[in-house]
């Protein structure tokens, strides 16, 4: 494994930190004051569409498929860098690169098992930023960590498909462009293959049945970034037969697809969410004084900017020994790094985090930085796609497996 750049990985890297300080950055003010005087708090604040139109004017777009055909046809390896630091501004720079999830893991559904006619009615505005989307998957009324637990069920009726079933925190689904849901249900909930009761369908939002019933928060903000995070109730709401992803019963292979490279996706960004916080440690530290002293002369704050580093540095080479896995050997392979790097990384990006808010007293928890929205999404990650225990249980499986 090569630790250096190659040419296309710098060349992408500068532009980006370029775009990032002359365009990201002094968008967030004007952002946050902009959605505050709109209607709908769930709309897009004119800037947000200033960032994607210069996104797409300097080839920053749609980096994370790595389907030429698609995308900027990187490797894991080449957008890890690139992932890192739109994690150093996760309200705006994912979006602003058509990098966002939940529509980054939609488009890549789409574009491994979607016939033509998706990708032509869903896939092709997705990619090209006109619309949004959501995965409806996470149920309240189950223990949604284990899949096979799902309730919602997609019955077969002629022609069609009626979705019946309650879903909750699906990210996106405030958003008035969101058009479309990427749906998770049982079509065939007595097949002795528990891994084959599921199956995906595709339901436009404007479907007869479908409410979106309220937003839900987290740790108390509405993450209107994201679109929002909404219970969603399907009441026998029908679909053409067409619109059912792949076949009957491959939901769940789907979802295993989709979520490996979601996670590392969150891996990455959680880092850059890591190093502004030391960035934003650091400043404060040079510049406040407490006790007659700067605070960086204390010596519990040198211990926390140095354990930083370390945690951030190792880190990163976890993320990128299984990005280049991922690369090499594939999904199936780079299992137990995928595991290890979603139990490790938003567990020690939270921890860095609460220093950074620690540092900046009533500050860190304030609106007026940007750590305390930050602490909320990276704490919230130890919970989405897979709770630490999950994934915890599944890799000490596969350890003890090799001495039994």
């Amino acid at each position: 494994m090569d630790f250096a750049f190659d040419a296309r990985t710098a060349e992408l890297r500068q532009r980006l930190l370029a775009f990032l300080d002359e365009h990201v950055y002094p968008a967030e003010p004007v952002a946050r004051e902009q959605r505050a005087q709109q209607d709908s708090p769930w709309a897009t604040p004119p800037v947000v569409e200033e960032l994607k139109a210069e996104a797409r004017r300097q080839g920053l777009w749609n980096l994370f498929l790595p389907d030429a055909e698609y995308g900027a046809g990187l490797t894991n390896l080449q957008y890890a860098p690139l992932a890192e630091l739109t994690g150093r501004s996760p309200q705006l720079a994912p979006t602003a690169l058509n990098c966002a999830a939940p529509d980054t893991g939609n488009m890549e559904v789409l574009a491994q098992f979607g016939d033509d006619g998706q990708k032509k009615r869903w896939l092709e505005p997705l990619l090209a930023g006109e619309i949004r989307s959501a995965f409806a998957m996470t149920e309240p009324e189950v223990a949604s960590s284990d899949a096979t637990n799902i309730t919602t069920r997609i019955e077969r009726d002629g022609d069609s498909y009626a979705v019946t079933g309650r879903k909750w925190y699906i990210s996106g689904a405030m958003h008035p462009d969101c058009r479309i849901f990427i749906v998770m249900g049982k079509t065939e909930p007595d097949h002795p293959d528990i891994r084959r009761r599921q199956s995906m369908i595709l339901v436009p939002r404007d479907t007869p049945g479908v409410e979106v019933r309220r937003a839900m928060q987290v740790y108390g903000y509405e993450d209107h970034y994201h679109g929002g995070h909404a219970e969603v109730v399907f009441d026998r709401a029908r679909v053409p037969a067409g619109h059912l992803i792949g076949e009957e019963g491959s939901g769940f292979a789907i979802a295993q697809a989709r979520l490996g490279p979601g996670r590392i996706h969150h891996c990455m960004r959680l880092i850059g969410m890591a190093e502004r916080a030391i960035e934003l440690m650091c400043r404060r530290a040079v510049a406040r004084t407490a006790f007659g002293r700067p605070l960086a002369d204390q010596g519990v704050v040198r211990e926390w900017i140095a354990d930083a580093r370390v945690a951030v540095e190792q880190l990163r080479l976890l993320v990128l020994k299984t990005a280049w896995l991922m690369d090499t050997v594939g999904n199936k392979g780079a299992h137990t790094e995928i595991q290890a790097i979603k139990i490790a990384t938003p567990r020690t990006v939270v921890d860095i985090l609460d220093k950074a808010v620690q540092l900046h007293g009533a500050g860190g928890v304030s609106q007026d930085f940007p750590l305390a929205e930050l602490w909320a999404g990276a704490r919230t990650l130890r919970l989405a796609d897979g709770p630490d225990e999950v994934h915890q249980r599944s890799l000490a499986r596969r350890e003890l497996k090799r001495y039994q």
